[in-house]
């Protein structure tokens, strides 16, 4: 009984150190046992029984090779053939050497002739139950222990397999977005490209229009004061050609007979006598080259803020939800029942249908319009920038918002519960006011100039103005202001 226990303690031993030797011997367990040596020196300090072999089939692998480590299996006689180091050339020669060689030693491991070790193993794991309680029992606790063994590692890999399936599969989700946002950003980049060329095709024609009208008052003004010299000079000439004829019929007079010049005396004399006043010039003939040329650049962009209008908040649509569908000026939102294929980005609302401005505010004033229409459910407000926009974004702090939802307006601070707000009629229009410096944030209507709503906090950081919006009767319409609220 105390053999078979010393028996069984042993094979539990040799599994454990057979588990931890890098080299074992396919047949009978034990591990290789490396000697450095030359290829022609004695194995283990014992001379080799069939060395004609060893050495033909070393000189056949390794006879290019300059140092070599051989090991053998003090069991079953098998060879293992370590190396030490190898020229560059011959890299290629040692990886095909070592697959030859393992296979070698494959067949001279199960050629060989089993030890009585190996032996009585096998008896006692091929040899039928029979009388022997004890041989049983040893025989059952090794094949239970080895079964236990074999088990816990294959329920190990197992868990450690999942755990690397389920990363490949997140990796190949990850690369899919990647790939869908690659593709997502050549659109952005060549839709963009072609509403800036649109943009400066109308600023082009504007500006070309702007021009024509200049040069026409230009050459309209060259005109007029084109006619108004000649006139001058036609009567100049008239004056001119009366002056030449009067000269020369004086001077015919003085060359004339003595009978003659004194006859006709009196009456060149009074010929002579000029009536005409001296010509006198006259101011603003010339080109009133200031009118056209003073400040002429900013002038022509004055003229064109007129031409277009300002909207104090523009829509950030890479924050949009897909569900929402923004205007090309990026000034409107509406809702859609089928969903967009956007990337999905942190910075996109992926539960909520909501949107932010594209520019925050960390200090001043500020105050944009929103036309709400006849939307049944919308709400607005600000939101800081540190404020997470996935999942439940209601049931976390850092939003400030009015709205109207489920046939109510109310004012809402999450995490905590939506009050109720009392309106006398239905809101069409809501002006939200921000002052970030003395924290307070306000909502009325600019139709009737009546206050809805205020909001008192202390504001810590930059935050975003926050569209909501799950109702696709009206979109909501970021309004243009006048220069005076503007400037307020």
């Amino acid at each position: 009984m105390t053999i078979m226990a010393h028996e069984s303690q042993q094979n539990v031993a040799d599994i454990k150190r057979k588990s931890l030797v890098e080299d074992v011997c396919l047949l009978c367990g034990k591990g290789f046992y490396p000697s450095r040596c030359n290829k022609h020196r004695l194995f283990q300090g014992q001379k080799s029984k069939n060395k004609a072999e060893y050495t033909v089939l070393l000189e056949e692998f390794v006879g290019k090779l300059h140092d070599t480590t051989l090991a053998v299996c003090s069991q079953c006689r098998s060879l293992l053939l370590r190396y030490d180091r190898v020229t560059k050339d011959v890299e290629r020669t040692k990886l095909l050497i070592k697959d030859m060689w393992m296979k070698t030693r494959e067949k001279r491991c199960a050629a060989a002739t089993p030890t009585l070790e190996v032996k009585r193993r096998r008896e006692l794991i091929d040899t039928p139950p029979c009388g022997d309680n004890d041989n049983n029992t040893a025989s059952t606790s090794i094949q239970s222990t080895i079964t236990g063994v074999i088990t816990a590692a294959k329920e190990k890999l197992t868990t450690a397999l999942k755990t690397l399936q389920e990363k490949w599969r997140i990796y190949q989700e990850f690369q899919q977005t990647l790939h869908q946002t690659a593709e997502h950003i050549k659109f952005q980049a060549q839709h963009t490209e072609t509403q800036i060329k649109e943009a400066f095709v109308k600023l082009h024609q504007i500006l070309c229009n702007e021009e024509a009208t200049r040069i026409k008052a230009l050459r309209g003004e060259r005109e007029e004061k084109s006619n108004m010299v000649k006139k001058k000079m036609e009567k100049i000439n008239k004056e001119i050609s009366c002056l030449s004829d009067t000269i020369r019929a004086i001077e015919e007079e003085i060359i004339a007979e003595d009978v003659l010049f004194l006859q006709n005396y009196e009456a060149t004399v009074k010929r002579a006598q000029c009536r005409l006043l001296d010509p006198e010039n006259f101011s603003g003939v010339l080109i009133n080259v200031p009118k056209h040329l003073s400040n002429l650049k900013f002038s022509v962009l004055q003229k064109m803020k007129g031409s277009f209008e300002y909207t104090p908040v523009t829509l950030d649509p890479n924050t949009a939800h897909c569900n929402l569908i923004l205007t090309e000026d990026l000034t409107s939102v509406r809702y859609s029942d089928e969903e967009q294929t956007l990337p999905d980005s942190p910075e996109r609302f992926d539960m909520f249908a909501c949107v932010l401005g594209s520019e925050g505010f960390d200090s001043g004033t500020h105050c944009w319009d929103v036309e709400v229409g006849d939307s049944t459910g919308w709400f607005l407000g600000v939101m800081t920038e540190s404020a997470p926009r996935r999942n439940k974004i209601f049931s976390r702090s850092g939003i400030w918002l009015v709205g109207h939802f489920c046939g109510e307006y109310k004012a809402h601070i999450p995490p905590q519960s939506p009050s109720l707000i009392s309106v006398n009629e239905k809101l069409q229009r809501i002006r939200v006011q921000l002052d970030w410096d003395s924290g307070k944030l306000s909502f009325s209507d600019p139709l009737t100039n009546t206050h809805i709503h205020s909001f008192k906090c202390t504001f810590t950081e930059r935050v975003f103005p926050f569209f909501g919006i799950g109702c696709n009767i009206s979109p909501l319409l970021i309004l243009p202001v006048n220069s005076s609220l503007n400037k307020a």
